[in-house]
C-alpha cells in the first residue's frame, strides 16, 4: 500500500513538472528611449530644463563679466595702486573667482536634481504602462532594446504598439 502511494506521489509531481515545463514563455520588446521621446511629458520636461539651465548660464555669464571687467581694471591701473588697494583689489577678484566656481557646482547639482525632479515621474508612468501591458498581454519577459544588451533573442513580439496605447499615444 504504502510503495503504491510513493508510486501515486512521483507520478503526480512528474505530471506537475511536466505541465509546468510545457507553458510557453512569452518574451516582448520595447524601445524605451523611443517610447519616452514620444511622450508629450517628455518634451515638456525638456524645455523646463533648456530654461532652467539657461537661467543659470545667464547667471554665470553676468558674474563671468564682472570677473573679466575686475581683472581688465586691475590691470589697466595696477601700476597706479597702492598696495594697499592693489591687496585688496587682488582679494575681491580671487573671491569672486571663488564664487564663480562654487556657483558653478552648486548649478551643476542643480540641474541633476531638477532633471531627476523632471523626468522620475515620466520614467514611473511609462514603466507603469509597460508593466500593465505585460500583465494584460501574459508576457513573460520583456527586454529593453534601447540599452543593446540583448545580443541575441528568439523572436519576440514588439510591444511599443501596445503600450503607446496604453498611455494615449499616437
Amino acid at each position: 500500500m504504502m510503495i503504491k502511494t510513493i508510486k501515486l506521489s512521483a507520478l503526480i509531481m512528474l505530471c506537475s513538472v511536466l505541465a509546468l515545463n510545457a507553458q510557453t514563455l512569452k518574451f516582448g520588446h520595447i524601445n524605451s528611449t523611443e517610447l519616452l521621446a514620444m511622450m508629450p511629458e517628455t518634451k515638456m520636461a525638456d524645455s523646463t530644463l533648456q530654461t532652467f539651465g539657461r537661467s543659470l548660464e545667464n547667471q554665470l555669464k553676468t558674474m563671468t563679466n564682472e570677473y573679466q571687467s575686475k581683472i581688465s581694471d586691475y590691470r589697466a591701473n595696477e601700476a597706479t595702486m597702492a598696495e594697499p588697494v592693489k591687496q585688496a583689489k587682488a582679494q575681491e577678484i580671487g573671491d569672486l573667482e571663488q564664487r564663480i566656481q562654487e556657483f558653478q557646482d552648486s548649478a551643476q547639482q542643480s540641474i541633476q536634481k531638477k532633471k531627476e525632479e523632471l523626468y522620475t515621474p515620466i520614467v514611473k508612468k511609462a514603466e507603469d504602462a509597460i508593466k500593465d501591458v505585460a500583465k494584460d498581454k501574459k508576457y513573460s519577459y520583456i527586454f529593453d532594446t534601447s540599452v543593446g544588451v540583448v545580443l541575441f533573442a528568439q523572436e519576440s513580439d514588439n510591444v511599443m504598439p501596445a503600450v503607446k496605447a496604453k498611455l494615449g499615444l499616437k
